[in-house]
């Protein structure tokens, strides 16, 4: 397979470029994402890797692992040059923090972005309702589904299976079905990011998931009622704050990590401080505060101007005096994990 260099041109990368990195990043080697079209990708962000490397419709995993179009991007972080990486977009460019890896290319984190079915249509995210329950894509879904699971059960390492950030796990049938047909070993562990609005309903339904549980992230962007539901739409306040406390049980029990999540934007950002008391209150693990990105779904993105405002510094100021604040790309705030 050749580079598609109207691709790279798309994102502005330069494929001459030579960074002269000493590091080698560990993602192209040991991080594989499949998105909704059974296209696979070397990196957790088809934007900083673009480049395909092979498709599950038409090939099966093991053979798109380490193919010759995965050995030349990986080529590309053993001399140094990073030509293929979107050094503008990829955070651990953009802020020093690559992790260097002495490994050849063993796969160890599986990133599903096969459905991006929703319960939910927020205006950060998405224009409506997406969901998938029939059809063409339905049914190629499945099938991609099925697909990594046969690959799952043939593995022997350890490694973390990624599902969710396009959909939401619970409430995707695709996922669903990839989660109560994947594999019982005990060298596979998942890690979720869900709404939490229909986590109560079906968690109960895949016990070897949630038993291997390594982390569960909650997307959550208001912690009051009517911020939640206007930046929320199609959830219930009563509703989130059951499934919270739904996941604290669910975590006493199985020691998974709890991490929350709010996408940080005009209409929340007064709300900061009160969302790290609302986290505390369900024991969560870690609060990041994520960047709110332009996703073309019509909202202006002018508007969002409360990275200027005073209030936002002093908050900021102010959870970094009462928590244990990191910053980066994005901030996280009281990390208790070590």
């Amino acid at each position: 397979m050749k580079i598609n260099q109207r691709l790279f041109d798309h994102y502005n990368i330069d494929t001459q470029k030579d960074l002269g990195m000493k590091v080698r990043c560990s993602r192209p080697f040991d991080t594989v994402l499949i998105d909704k079209f059974g296209s696979c990708y070397a990196c957790e962000c088809t934007a900083w890797l673009p480049q395909s490397i092979g498709n599950l419709q038409v090939k099966p995993l093991s053979d798109i692992i380490g193919s010759n179009t995965h050995r030349m991007l990986t080529a590309s972080i053993d001399d140094g040059t990073y030509r293929y990486c979107n050094s503008d977009q990829c955070p651990y460019l953009r802020t020093n923090a690559v992790e260097h890896t002495q490994d050849g290319v063993l796969v160890k984190e599986l990133r599903l972005a096969i459905d991006d079915s929703c319960n939910l249509r927020c205006p950060s995210c998405r224009n409506g309702l997406t969901f998938h329950k029939s059809g063409s894509q339905f049914n190629t879904r499945i099938k991609l589904a099925d697909r990594v699971n046969e690959w799952l059960n043939t593995q022997e390492h350890p490694l973390t299976v990624h599902v969710g950030a396009d959909g939401d796990p619970f409430a995707s049938h695709i996922y669903r079905h990839f989660m109560a047909n994947t594999p019982s070993r005990d060298n596979i562990n998942y890690s979720i990011l869900t709404n939490a609005l229909m986590f109560q309903e079906f968690h109960t339904s895949v016990p070897h998931v949630i038993s291997n549980l390594k982390t569960l992230g909650v997307s959550i962007d208001g912690a009051c009622k009517e911020t939640y539901e206007k930046l929320r739409l199609g959830g219930k306040w009563d509703k989130i704050l059951e499934g919270l406390e739904c996941i604290s049980a669910a975590k006493n029990k199985h020691q998974f990590v709890f991490d929350m999540h709010m996408v940080v934007q005009q209409d929340n950002y007064h709300e900061i401080e009160k969302m790290a008391q609302l986290c505390r209150r369900y024991g969560a693990d870690r609060l990041y505060l994520n960047r709110i990105q332009d996703w073309q779904t019509g909202m202006d993105f002018h508007k969002q101007t409360f990275a200027s405002d005073p209030e936002f510094v002093k908050s900021i100021d102010r959870l970094g005096e009462k928590y244990d604040l990191k910053a980066g790309e994005d901030l996280v705030v009281f990390n208790n994990v070590t």
